[in-house]
């Protein structure tokens, strides 16, 4: 194949996918919302089942499904008459895909499915197979082709199916009023929950680590306090320790420049007043977008009576992977 040809191959099965997908607005109808109404009165865990190609998108969908509010989780219909029929209960509900409707394995299962009083939705190709007739709600994924120019291999059909997997489990998202940090509870480990989940007083220094001195004290002293905490900023405080202000390197520099006396100036003089603080239960990313904002690199972390109580580093953020 020349080039061009590779080119215009990939275009028309992106076109064809993308036209099959827009069509498939026409069916989220009455069937579709008894669908979502029956997931939501639930008792137990939505079980998705499917063959073949249609099995692998039902994992996807039942991993969806999971992340976003509504437990569920897959059985494989061939292992499901052997044994995995017990992995499903009277409170589940079953989301049975089969493009043909009329898959052996799966239509198999639906005595059984029935006999326990389960509900079905499935999702199929024809509105008039055993599968569809089954169902309580049949969730139409039908198509006119295939993106194989044999009509063959699952393409179309298998996109437009993890598309209604997908709107099915927003709208169920949306009518839980789930959360961000509801999803990520559900992704604890990863860079998600840490962006969700992680806060200022999880990771800020405190105590002994937070950098003081009082508004009387020579600047020639707070300048060791600050090679000794090493955040290139000090806090200043009243003898009631309550935040005054701060002082950081570009203050230093500042000073050197207005050539005052190192050794006889007092922080009261030199510190910067009114300084960006944060309280410590806010999130570790919204303390990040602060300081990309003021274009500095920390921030004190005070109480409610304004008392210091640490310093948060933007390198702590980024060593927390919250970026």
């Amino acid at each position: 194949m020349a080039t061009q040809d590779f080119i215009s191959s990939g275009l028309r099965t992106i076109e064809m996918e993308a036209e099959a997908v827009s069509q498939l607005a026409h069916c989220i109808d009455s069937n579709f919302e008894l669908a979502c109404k029956t997931i939501l009165a639930c008792r137990g865990r939505v079980v998705v089942t499917g063959m073949g190609k249609s099995g692998h998108i039902g994992n996807k969908i039942a991993a969806t499904l999971a992340s976003t509010g509504t437990p569920a989780f897959f059985v494989h219909p061939g292992e499901a008459s052997h044994g995995d029929l017990g992995m499903i209960t009277k409170d589940d509900v079953v989301i049975a895909i089969s493009n043909s409707g009329s898959t052996a394995e799966v239509v198999t299962i639906l005595p059984l499915i029935k006999r326990l009083g389960i509900p079905l939705i499935s999702m199929t190709g024809d509105s008039d197979s055993v599968l569809s007739q089954a169902a309580c709600a049949n969730l139409n994924v039908s198509v006119s082709t295939e993106a194989c120019p044999l009509n063959l291999a699952p393409t179309t059909s298998t996109t437009v199916t993890l598309v209604m997997g997908d709107a099915l489990s927003i709208a169920l998202l949306e009518s839980r009023g789930f959360t961000a940090e509801d999803f990520a509870f559900s992704h604890p480990g990863g860079a998600l929950g840490r962006k969700l989940l992680l806060r200022v007083g999880d990771i800020m220094h405190k105590d002994g680590e937070v950098p003081k001195v009082g508004a009387d004290q020579l600047l020639q002293d707070a300048l060791l306090v600050m090679t000794e905490k090493g955040f290139g900023m000090t806090t200043v405080v009243d003898s009631q320790n309550k935040l005054l202000g701060v002082f950081t390197d570009g203050d230093l520099r500042r000073v050197i420049d207005q050539k005052i006396d190192i050794s006889s100036a007092s922080m009261a003089d030199v510190m910067s007043a009114n300084p960006k603080t944060i309280s410590s239960d806010i999130l570790a990313a919204e303390a990040l977008n602060i300081m990309e904002s003021a274009s500095i690199t920390a921030l004190i972390v005070e109480d409610d009576q304004q008392h210091p109580l640490g310093v948060l580093h933007m390198h702590d953020i980024l060593r927390a992977g919250v970026v």
